[in-house]
């Protein structure tokens, strides 16, 4: 089976061929022999009820410096694709919820890859609110005196931004910390959005595992350590990534969600888990993928793969 596949991502020229996640899909799909496509989401347009893109035919080799060769520039009908890959990183701002309405017209008769109607319904901060049990102590609100109450009883607390994405604006606040103020004017002069305090944990310390799911079922995770001094772990704010192997609770967690995932066709989905905690659902572009494989662990790409050909030939 030769499939044309499309990518909507961000410029190809930038990656990390040692790193990303995106690089690691497009090259297993070349392997298998399916067609690439490659386009950045500003080049996406509906016209007359046609989702067409202005991209370039790609082919890609894992040669740092000498990655990608394309040709030459040409607007193709979305629906003419077998596949669309969906993978630009957040933020997950008005532009990209257009893009998903814009997708959502083609699909599923050509497969998109996460369903668009479902990543536009699972904000990744909000998604995670609504399985019972598995957060830690959660507020969402620009209420500023809910923010400070909830302080007051939760102690040391992280403020993050509700749509923000690899670990931007995430801040440990002490229960004593004077800066709360500021920090809440600074997201309200950035948007009208409420933000995300958390019960801290001090188990981030040991590290922020990243478990990669394919249609609901997990492949396996890596652990992510903050660097020394930080709260944050994300690989893109320098946290360090390392092998670890899926608990008894991680496989819970699992559980929990892989239904409505599966029921949602969120093929590629990756959780965010401290100590006992899951704190966010990555259904936009998810990453680990690379680090799990070069650990020794399974090819989640391989498996995406392999799930998305048997849909096409159902």
């Amino acid at each position: 089976m030769s499939l044309k596949v499309a990518i909507q991502m961000d410029p190809i020229e930038g990656v990390n061929i040692e790193t990303d996640t995106t690089f690691f899909m497009m090259l297993e799909a070349q392997l298998r022999g399916h067609a690439l496509w490659v386009y950045t989401p500003e080049r996406l347009a509906l016209e007359d009820g046609k989702v067409l893109a202005r991209g370039r035919p790609l082919n890609i080799q894992a040669v740092k410096g000498d990655h990608h060769k394309v040709g030459d520039w040409e607007v193709r009908e979305l629906a003419e694709m077998d596949v669309v890959l969906m993978r630009q990183d957040p933020p997950f701002d008005m532009a990209y919820i257009t893009a998903t309405h814009f997708l959502e017209t083609i699909h599923p008769k050509t497969l998109v890859v996460n369903n668009p109607l479902e990543v536009r319904n699972a904000p990744e901060k909000l998604f995670v609110t609504g399985f019972p049990g598995v957060q830690p102590p959660t507020l969402i609100t620009a209420d500023a005196e809910a923010i400070y109450d909830f302080r007051a009883r939760h102690g040391d607390i992280v403020l993050k931004p509700l749509y923000g994405g690899g670990g931007s604006g995430v801040v440990r606040l002490a229960k004593d910390d004077p800066n709360l103020d500021a920090l809440l004017e600074l997201h309200a002069m950035i948007g009208r959005e409420p933000v995300i305090a958390q019960k801290f944990i001090p188990a981030v310390s040991k590290g922020d595992k990243r478990v990669l799911l394919v249609d609901g079922e997990p492949v396996g995770a890596i652990n992510r350590i903050p660097a020394s001094g930080q709260v944050r772990s994300n690989l893109a704010r320098g946290g360090r990534a390392e092998a670890v192997e899926l608990t008894a609770r991680d496989r819970e967690l699992c559980a929990i969600i892989g239904p409505e995932l599966r029921r949602r066709g969120l093929l590629f989905v990756g959780i965010d888990v401290i100590g006992d905690y899951m704190t966010e659902i990555n259904v936009t572009s998810p990453t680990g993928a690379q680090q799990l494989k070069r650990f020794g662990g399974a090819d989640a790409a391989a498996a995406l793969w392999d799930r998305i050909e048997a849909i096409r030939a159902g």
